[in-house]
């Protein structure tokens, strides 16, 4: 027993541990302004703008006067969280939370890579990659939604009705997690997914009133600075361009000549995106346990990528999607996670470093940005090809380096 107990003591992972220990304690320091971290002030949402929702959404009602609100209705749980904790302020209790969901995270990952066929790898991508963005990683709420989602994917296929509902609640936080159910087999989840969804929707829709107005909230939105398709005006002004950069909607977009049509453009390439993914998911047809991952990866990347707006949370969700899809030693989204790693750190570069290079388009703001775009595309492009040559009959599979053959995993329960 005494030897037993020792083997297991070698295999938990203190230096894993001890990095999630260091690095968010650093994130802490940072979100409570011990230490000042270079750039714009990113808790000022939680301290500003989350906590007017929060007392907007504490009378009863959503902020129906109020266009930044863009979120699904179950958002309104998330922003009120910090009323768990009345002994804090509530900026305090919003990172404390935070942190919370981002331990929940960690322990769902180290739980499933010590399972036969998983891996550890998954866990410490999570470890690495929230600090990597800096503060914004504790001062949105997009860490909690994370969890959720991580949640979901890891119930899979062993547990479809849990994968479903936990899916549904985590879109009706923010819409991405939608996504989630594009590698799912079979109906089970799916239908849990829809009467999860419709029963909370209509359980909050009828407890506060304007539950569905951020579907209203965006038409007039511009094109994000830190966007693919920013990337176009940020060159236009060096010769010119006569728009303006203005905070709009919540954010700092372009604003002027021909920013429709780049919008609308962006607006195209993700249908280009969703057909592909159209296209797969009826095309394949081998399945294996990571696939359900991977296809989420490969989905959140594309819509990303595309987006007309890249804010820098974004990134929490591909990082949490990435440790998944590598707690399974079959995937082989390798090369992918680390260009998602690498554009997290470009990412808190351009943003709040050295934001101010981005607004005025300098050759600094415009290169971080070319880098950091540049890498997800990569990386959606790389996953996408990945995945069709692991699901599609008669797709060419790339053999792995110094391996002639690869070991298929059991399908499971």
């Amino acid at each position: 027993m005494a030897q037993t107990d020792m083997t297991g003591a070698r295999r938990l992972p203190f230096g894993l541990l001890a990095l999630w220990g260091a690095t968010r304690l650093l994130l802490l320091l940072f979100v409570f302004k011990v230490y000042v971290f270079p750039g714009p002030d990113v808790t000022g949402d939680v301290s500003v703008i989350y906590q007017g929702w929060y007392g907007t959404l504490r009378t009863g009602t959503y902020p129906l006067d109020d266009v930044t609100w863009q979120y699904p209705p179950a958002a309104a749980l998330a922003i009120l969280s910090p009323a768990l904790l009345p002994f804090l302020d509530y900026a305090s209790a919003f990172f404390v939370l935070a942190l919370l969901a981002d331990l929940v995270v960690l322990a769902l990952l180290l739980y499933t890579g010590g399972r036969p066929g998983r891996s550890r790898r998954g866990a410490w991508v999570w470890v690495v990659g929230l600090p990597l963005l800096g503060p914004t990683g504790y001062a949105r709420y997009d860490v909690m939604v994370t969890a959720v989602a991580v949640a979901a994917l890891l119930a899979g296929s062993r547990h479809p009705r849990a994968m479903g509902a936990l899916t549904a609640f985590a879109a009706l936080l923010k819409v991405w997690p939608a996504l989630l159910l594009l590698g799912a087999r079979g109906r089970t989840a799916w239908a849990w997914a829809v009467g999860t969804g419709l029963a909370v929707a209509a359980l909050l829709a009828l407890s506060m009133p304007g539950a569905f107005a951020f579907l209203t909230f965006q038409r007039d939105r511009g094109t994000e600075v830190e966007s693919l398709g920013a990337l176009v005006f940020h060159v236009a002004r060096q010769f010119g361009w006569d728009g303006q950069v203005l905070l709009n909607y919540g954010s700092v977009e372009f604003l002027g000549p021909y920013v429709d049509t780049v919008s609308d453009a962006a607006l195209l390439l993700s249908g280009v995106a969703f057909a592909w993914l159209l296209l797969w998911r009826v095309r394949a047809r081998r399945f294996a346990p990571h696939t359900l991952a991977d296809a989420a990866f490969v989905g959140v990347l594309m819509f990303t990528a595309t987006s007309r707006v890249i804010s820098p949370q974004y990134m929490v969700w591909l990082v949490g999607l990435a440790a998944v899809c590598l707690c399974f030693r079959a995937s082989r989204m390798g090369l992918p996670a680390v260009l998602v790693l690498v554009a997290s750190f470009v990412t808190v570069l351009e943003f709040p470093i050295w934001f101010a290079h981005v607004v005025t388009s300098d050759w600094l703001g415009v290169t971080l940005l070319f880098v950091r775009n540049g890498l997800l595309v990569l990386a959606a492009v790389r996953s996408a090809r990945v995945l069709w040559q692991d699901t599609v009959p008669g797709a060419a599979r790339e053999p792995l380096p110094g391996r002639a053959a690869r070991t298929k995993e059991p399908l499971g329960s």
